[in-house]
């Protein structure tokens, strides 16, 4: 990839369970590999609203979907990384373990020039996501076939001590059909990976 410009966001992009942050990670080792301090990760999961607020909202259930997100909140962080005028920007990340989002996790200094933004909504071809198409020099796409998502998304939520009911409805009511609006609503992007 040649950079236009001092910083390059990319977004990576696919449904729930399909390999983003494990892209994405691989992706800021080789290049940091290769050039030392120059890729850094944020993760659109930083920005999940908290249950509390979920709560408060009657969104609980659907911990996942568009809705529980604070978009403008990322919108904004995003422009900061794209101007690049400060010495380091703080990022959120999520903590899976805990279910809850981290303020100022972790830090991308101005000197980074590739920053991986991994999310299921970024190129969401719907307000107010659709504002953020425009700030990514570069999109990827993740697309791994129904079957297989179903049986990975499956043995996250065992692998996190959920009842067999609990599993069937975070993947039947609430992973798979936020993946499906990933695949029926999203801008077209740079590139698909399968």
């Amino acid at each position: 990839m040649a950079l236009s410009g001092p910083r390059a966001l990319v977004a990576i992009i696919g449904a729930p369970g399909s390999g983003k942050s494990t892209l994405a990670d691989r992706l800021a080792r080789a290049l940091n590999r290769a050039a030392p301090g120059s890729a850094a990760l944020l993760a659109m999961d930083g920005f999940h609203y908290d249950d509390a607020v979920l709560e408060a909202r009657g969104l609980r259930a659907r911990k996942g979907a568009p809705d529980t997100f604070d978009v403008a909140g990322l919108y904004h962080l995003l422009g900061r990384l794209r101007a690049n005028t400060e010495p380091e920007v703080a990022v959120p990340a999520f903590d899976r373990a805990l279910e809850i989002a981290r303020a100022g996790a972790a830090i991308i200094h101005a000197s980074v020039r590739v920053v991986l933004v991994e999310g299921n909504y970024l190129m969401l071809d719907r307000a107010p996501w659709n504002r953020l198409a425009p700030m990514f020099d570069l999109t990827l796409r993740l697309e791994v076939e129904p079957q297989e998502l179903r049986a990975r998304l499956t043995r996250r939520w065992e692998r996190a001590g959920l009842s067999a009911e609990e599993v069937r409805r975070k993947v039947e009511e609430n992973d798979l059909p936020n993946g499906q609006l990933i695949g029926d609503a999203s801008l077209p992007v740079d590139f698909t990976l399968n």
